[in-house]
């Protein structure tokens, strides 16, 4: 599949178009159907929970293959959606086809920003050497960047990352051909030699330098001056108003996988590779450039008692100074939209 060039709008208008699309839809990704929690007040769960996540070497893929939602939820029907990026997974949330996902931290600083009507339950995990800017061999510096064309997909996490490189270095986005392309499309323009670098992510990241990639700079890096990334879950307001235990048991199971990655690397490992059809000690290497936190230290000001919601505030306002986004509302919005109740309840 060839890569695409898009205007940075382009994101924006899409969700604007899918929400007009629904107007007047009561549509959502769960199926009440004549589920008798509903009926009870709806603390339960529904007749099915809709996930979307992505291909990134993290603890979802680990509850994703351990089937431990299918196990707390027997009546329920789990359906899991593969998506590429944030940008298509907020697409998603706004035509009302998921009810939980995982977006990074710049799309969910985006949709709040569109507004979305979604919170941020959890952290999946801290982006670090994870995403990288990989490059040519000859390519020495990002100022060498200019006039070149790098790949990664708008809206993302990496893109943002990259705008934040280019920034650093005295470049913009004008001085480079940025390319829009999801990850595996990014990896095929690369084996094509149709691009000269890419800002992407594991697993893509890692056969990207195994191929003879040059990185140029980390997320972690990045993070360091303080454009730290996240990789973010998102519940619909209406999931968790409705079925607020049942967003605790997926915060809980997410705890799990946590804890499973901290204490037993290589069985979390053997359920990542499983899901991403790669070997163990290369899903083992993958996982060890996140950090993932515990559900008892997200709920402490660091992490969802407040450090995320003003990164998700910083990442709108930049995102706007670039141009990526027409306008940002009060920090309070984006500290507002970030829960510590449903991680605090899950590490009780």
């Amino acid at each position: 599949m060839p890569v695409s060039r898009r205007g940075p709008l382009r994101p924006l208008l899409a969700l604007l178009l899918a929400a007009l699309l629904v107007v007047g839809v009561a549509a959502c990704g769960s199926d009440d159907g004549d589920d008798a929690t509903a009926a009870a007040g709806g603390s339960g769960a529904p007749g099915k929970i809709t996930i979307a996540y992505q291909a990134i070497p993290n603890g979802d893929l680990v509850v994703k293959n351990q089937r431990w939602l299918e196990q707390a939820f027997p009546d329920t029907e789990i359906e899991w959606k593969l998506f590429d990026s944030g940008g298509t997974v907020n697409e998603a949330v706004v035509a009302g086809s998921v009810d939980i996902g995982l977006a990074g931290s710049s799309p969910v600083a985006r949709g709040l920003s569109t507004p979305i009507d979604y919170q941020v339950p959890w952290i999946h995990d801290v982006i670090g050497r994870a995403e990288a800017l990989v490059v040519r061999d000859d390519i020495g510096s990002i100022e060498q960047l200019r006039g070149k064309k790098i790949a990664t997909p708008l809206a993302s996490t990496s893109h943002y990352s990259l705008l934040a490189a280019l920034d650093r270095a005295g470049l913009s986005e004008r001085d480079v051909e940025v390319i829009d392309a999801e990850p595996d499309d990014i990896y095929a323009a690369w084996t094509r030699g149709d691009i000269d670098g890419a800002y992407v992510w594991n697993p893509n990241l890692a056969r990207i330098v195994g191929d003879g990639g040059r990185v140029l700079i980390t997320s972690e890096e990045l993070a360091r001056e303080g454009k730290t990334t996240y990789d973010l879950a998102v519940v619909t307001n209406e999931f968790a108003e409705k079925y607020p235990d049942a967003v605790t048991t997926w915060v809980r199971a997410q705890d799990r996988a946590v804890r499973l990655l901290h204490d037993d690397p290589d069985t979390a490992a053997r359920a990542i590779a499983a899901e991403l059809n790669i070997d163990p000690a290369d899903a083992k290497a993958q996982a060890a450039d996140l950090i993932f936190v515990s559900a008892a230290d997200q709920a402490g000001p660091e992490y969802l008692g407040g450090g995320v919601g003003r990164n998700l505030f910083a990442t709108a306002t930049f995102n706007q100074r670039l141009g990526q986004i027409p306008s940002v509302f009060e920090q309070q919005r984006y500290l507002d939209a970030v829960t510590t109740r449903f991680a605090e309840a899950a590490s009780k």
